[in-house]
């Protein structure tokens, strides 16, 4: 007897949202985002599937003062380019570090998702500030989003309103057949009148003109 091996995949409704925080302050890069790309793709999760958008989102804190090892301050080059001929830009993660620290970790995490439409989806869902302070504090305590809660009462008030108030004194009457019934009559008129309409002008002519030839007759 054969074993039915079946994969079982959770719908995106029935998943949680989970708000992870992480502070940068200290940490490598590479570490740092390996550890983000994983939750962002959710592997952290015992639900994981490689095709399907996880619900959970990142928060980094203090990129600004990520630890960096060997000359890498110096070394590592990030590059750019304007469109125009001649337009290569180029800055060191030390200066990238000074104006941009948003951007070292977006680009590094960037680099360990899925390059589609799905990695591009898990990369909207990490939220990198340079300070210590980030907008997302109701977030991390509620544990879901609003959307969620809003999806649940829709679907509640939905099933409220397809459940029919049936009661025993007053009976139910069939108004879909009785409209029905108008409508074909009303359209049985509008197409009978026409032809009515002209027949009656035709037998107007027909008398008009026998009483004409009467009376050039008579004359």
């Amino acid at each position: 007897m054969q074993l039915q091996r079946i994969t079982r995949h959770t719908k995106p409704t029935d998943r949680t949202e989970k708000w992870h925080l992480i502070d940068a302050d200290g940490e490598r890069i590479g570490r740092l985002a390996t550890k983000v790309a994983s939750i962002l793709q959710g592997k952290n999760r015992a639900d994981y599937s490689r095709h399907q958008l996880s619900e959970d989102y990142v928060i980094v804190v203090n990129a600004s003062k990520i630890g960096t090892s060997g000359n890498k301050l110096t070394q590592k080059v990030y590059y750019r380019h304007s469109g125009y001929l001649g337009g290569l830009r180029t800055r060191t993660l030390e200066e990238m570090l000074g104006r941009f620290p948003e951007r070292v970790v977006e680009l590094s995490v960037k680099g360990m998702l899925p390059r589609n439409r799905l990695g591009r989806k898990m990369l909207r869902r990490l939220k990198v500030y340079s300070g210590n302070t980030h907008p997302h504090d109701a977030q991390l305590r509620m544990g879901t989003s609003a959307t969620k809660k809003i999806a649940n009462n829709k679907e509640t008030i939905l099933e409220q309103v397809q459940e029919p108030d049936i009661s025993a004194d007053k009976p139910v009457t069939n108004t879909k057949s009785d409209g029905a019934k108008k409508t074909s009559a009303s359209r049985g008129k509008a197409s009978t009148s026409p032809t009515k309409r002209a027949v009656a002008t035709s037998s107007t002519r027909r008398r008009a003109a026998n009483s004409k030839a009467k009376d050039g007759e008579s004359k």
